[in-house]
């Protein structure tokens, strides 16, 4: 790894860096980076002194940048720290060349691994494969690997192992995409199972009342003057009631939505 090395990368890959002097000065996930280099330095060498320096280097790139990586975390080549503020790597966290992690995201340990000293030497963190995007603010959390060329998008939550060539989304995070082809993922997606529900007691609560606009009413008249009958005034307000066949059409592409959204496009 070199300074040259990681400055060309983020030229490469962010359209709006112009020059190496301007990714040198002004970008702090390369600031961040660099002083992890440093700080991981120190860590490998097992010395308890030299161990309390590198935590003391990774805090004063965390008040520097914003960016917050643990010296004990194990960072391939070529990483680009998008933005930066917020992101977080934990100590056994490992990731490998050529990723791109944007702000807020967190590599981080579940609530299992929080165990204080009972699980200070085991693995808690993720492990991401080459070439790996993570969105803005997304969580990776525990110690399970995730495969090379896999995209997680913004806001996810990903709490499971992940094959290569895999695009991620949702909360809980689910696999939508495997090497270019769509794929159904058995986990359940909360929020469109509620919107599921509702629509589902929507179209029942418009078949009872398509059946009650087809009850006759008759009410009683006075000699020689006829009222109008209850079914007849549902006749002439059709417009009123959701259940009749005039909102049928919108009901339907309504619907259309919905099946899209449940199906993951709109996630």
């Amino acid at each position: 790894m070199s300074l040259r090395e990681e400055i060309e990368n983020i030229l490469m890959k962010d359209p709006a860096a112009r020059s190496r002097a301007e990714v040198f000065l002004c970008y702090p996930g390369f600031h961040a980076v660099l002083i992890y280099r440093i700080a991981h330095r120190f860590w490998t060498t097992n010395d308890k002194v030299l161990r309390v320096v590198a935590r003391s280097i990774s805090q004063l790139g965390r008040f520097l940048t914003g960016i917050e990586i643990h010296p004990g975390a194990k960072i391939g080549r070529r990483l680009f720290i998008d933005h930066g503020l917020g992101v977080v790597i934990g100590e056994t966290a490992e990731v490998g060349d050529d990723c791109v992690l944007y702000q807020g995201v967190t590599l981080g340990a579940q609530a299992a691994a929080r165990m204080g000293a009972l699980s200070r030497d085991t693995k808690r963190h993720p492990t991401l494969g080459n070439s790996v995007v993570v969105g803005s603010g997304a969580q990776i959390l525990g110690g399970f690997a995730v495969g090379n060329n896999v995209q997680v998008a913004s806001g996810s939550i990903l709490l499971k192992e992940v094959p290569d060539d895999c695009i991620v989304v949702g909360v809980p995070g689910r696999v939508i995409f495997r090497q270019g082809v769509r794929v159904s993922d058995p986990v359940p997606d909360i929020e469109a199972e509620a919107i599921k529900c509702l629509r589902d007691k929507l179209a029942s609560l418009e078949k009872q009342i398509e059946r009650v606009q087809q009850i006759p009413i008759f009410e009683p008249t006075l000699t020689g003057v006829r009222r109008p009958s209850r079914s007849a005034a549902f006749t002439d307000n059709t417009a009123v009631y959701p259940g009749n066949t005039g909102n049928t059409a919108a009901v339907t592409a309504a619907s259309d939505a919905v099946d899209i959204f449940l199906h993951g496009a709109g996630i």
